[in-house]
């Protein structure tokens, strides 16, 4: 009979995730994912103040109903895999391919570093801002550059507190040649998380591989991000060693993990990516024939198109499309938004179409 070594295994490697993954532990936990495959996030609008009237009625102001946004977040990475030790090979081979050595090799080498790069691609796939650098960065323009990122944030009302700076290892190695950058050493190191190297501007800077933030042959040099603009969820996470199960004399190591990442539309200005120049698909445009309205970014392998207003990249009513996609527009005023999405390239600027009145 087999034997099931998953709680033996379970909580250590619980821990050796968290400890090795470079996002795990910073992005939002305020939202739910188990038991459901997709989340709806709902977001208050917030109104304008009116002045006070010192006579008649509704003196507060005409009562508005409150308002609302709505994303709906879909979990879709499902990824698994299965691994055999033959008791014969285990042997001869002096023990060097043990269960739970392979297993942490497997979560350490594989599984791990894809989700951190998975979600660092789709955090600045979604990033509100994503920044076009004429040049690569030197050690005499990073720190402008971040430095440029953080106050771009502050001036959209981002909080300081809970900032992380992710940034490749080969601009980190301009940055730390700058005398502005405070390093490791002169920090308390319990007051940083796991994987940072010292802050900047308050942000923990936190190195990953440069290919972490690459999309393709397409460069990030940095990415800013604010706690509670991004989530990470994980529904499943499952990973078993069953000793001589049936067909095989040895060990079988398997593991399923269901995962995505996300950013927060209605926060999305706690997310501010750097890239490349010439690494952005192109901007939509529009041309409208009667009520048809024709969408096109040259390339684009996706095409998000919303008519009542709301940002397409988070709208729960985003019409997916490709480029030369067309839409048919309702009687009235509309103005449309659309974005643009690539394998290769970063995602567009939104266009915002001109305010048209539909017959």
């Amino acid at each position: 009979m087999a034997i099931n070594y998953a709680s033996k295994y379970a909580k250590e490697l619980a821990q050796a995730f968290a400890q090795k993954s470079v996002v795990d532990g910073i992005a939002c936990k305020d939202y739910e994912f188990t038991g459901v495959k997709n989340l709806k996030v709902y977001t208050a609008v917030s109104q304008e103040l009116n002045d006070y009237k010192r006579s008649g009625t509704n003196r507060y102001g005409e009562p508005k109903e409150a308002q609302d946004t709505v994303q709906d977040m879909i979990v879709e990475k499902d990824r698994s895999f299965s691994i055999t030790i033959d008791k014969g090979n285990r042997t001869e081979q002096l023990g060097v391919k043990e269960a739970s050595r392979m297993l942490n090799i497997e979560m350490t080498e594989q599984a791990i570093p894809e989700m951190d790069k998975y979600a660092l691609r789709k955090f600045i796939d979604y990033a509100g801002t994503i920044e076009t650098i004429a040049e690569d960065p030197t050690k005499e323009t990073i720190v402008e550059m971040l430095s440029n990122g953080m106050v771009a944030m502050g001036n959209k009302k981002v909080p300081s507190e809970g900032r992380y700076i992710f940034i490749g290892w080969s601009w980190f190695g301009k940055l730390r040649l700058s005398d502005q950058f405070i390093g490791v050493e002169a920090l308390a190191k319990e007051a940083l998380v796991k994987g940072a190297v010292g802050t900047f501007m308050g942000a923990q800077v936190i190195t990953v591989p440069d290919d972490y933030l690459m999309k393709g042959d397409s460069k990030a040099y940095f990415l800013i991000v604010y706690k509670k603009s991004v989530l990470q969820p994980k529904k499943v996470q499952d990973y078993f060693i069953k000793e001589n199960p049936a067909g095989i004399n040895g060990a079988l190591i398997e593991g399923r993990f269901i995962y995505d990442a996300f950013v927060i539309g209605a926060k999305c200005d706690g997310v501010y990516a750097a890239v490349a120049a010439n690494t952005k698909q192109a901007t939509p445009a529009f041309a409208l024939s009667g009520k048809t309205l024709t969408v096109t970014s040259a390339g684009a392998t996706k095409v998000l198109v919303t008519t009542d207003g709301s940002d397409p990249r988070y709208s729960e009513t985003a019409i997916n499309t490709t480029s030369g996609g067309t839409i048919t527009l309702e009687t009235g005023t509309v103005t449309a938004r659309a974005v643009a999405f690539d394998d290769e390239l970063f995602t567009s600027e939104v266009a915002v179409d001109a305010t048209r009145t539909i017959a």
